[in-house]
């Protein structure tokens, strides 16, 4: 099969494990101004389960505890296709689905906005610990500049700074996000909304592809 371009974006959730949270819980101290057992005692009782909450939301970026919720890809200028999982036990199925439509790919182009530095990365290790064989086309050396990765937040930026996809599409005239973002995602995915969020990742598969599109007029 000749070349290929993959245009992908990944929506993930924080870890829904309740053990992970009584950990953190047990974790969280007291800022180190408080010196009385009676105030240290008075703060954690207010704080302790907020700061453990946090802690907790901030795992969706880390695919050791995170879980991928939906993937966006469209196949060169193909519609983008949009699978998630309205449950935790699905989530190797949906990497398998995925894995699936590229596995037969060779020479291929995987296009993302921080594609490199985030949604490769976390497919790659989550299908690890699920134990999903991972695909050949995949590049295993995750670099904005390696084969088979184009990022387009490197391809503007460079290795040294960034800028949000909302951001790029304002600076070449390409509609932005809308009054939802990623920030929304774990609270919709808990609320039930899958549909939404498959339509918001399918809506920044479409954004990349324009980008990229933009980046290759100019002979990028």
């Amino acid at each position: 099969m000749g070349e290929r371009t993959v245009y992908l974006d990944i929506e993930t959730i924080p870890s829904q494990d309740p053990d992970l949270l009584a950990k953190f819980m047990a974790e969280v101290t007291a800022p180190a101004q408080y010196k009385k057992e009676d105030s240290i005692a008075a703060w954690l009782d207010e704080n302790r389960e907020k700061v453990a909450r946090e802690r907790l939301s901030k795992t969706s970026f880390d695919p050791a505890h995170g879980h991928i919720c939906t993937i966006g890809y469209a196949i060169d200028d193909m519609d983008v296709r949009c699978s998630y999982t309205s449950e935790l036990r699905s989530e190797a199925l949906m990497l398998e689905n995925f894995f699936g439509a590229i596995d037969s790919f060779h020479d291929t182009t995987f296009v993302g906005h921080y594609i490199s530095g985030f949604d490769l990365r976390f497919i790659i290790n989550r299908a690890i610990i699920l134990g999903v064989k991972i695909p050949r086309c995949i590049p295993r050396d995750v670099k904005p500049w390696g084969k088979g990765i184009f990022d387009t937040m490197y391809g503007w930026c460079g290795p040294k700074d960034n800028i949000s996809l909302d951001n790029l599409c304002a600076a070449l005239g390409i509609e932005g996000k809308g009054d939802f973002d990623g920030s929304m995602v774990a609270e919709a995915w808990a609320n039930g909304e899958h549909d939404k969020i498959a339509s918001y990742c399918r809506s920044d598969v479409e954004k990349v592809r324009e980008i990229h599109k933009r980046f290759q007029a100019v002979n990028f």
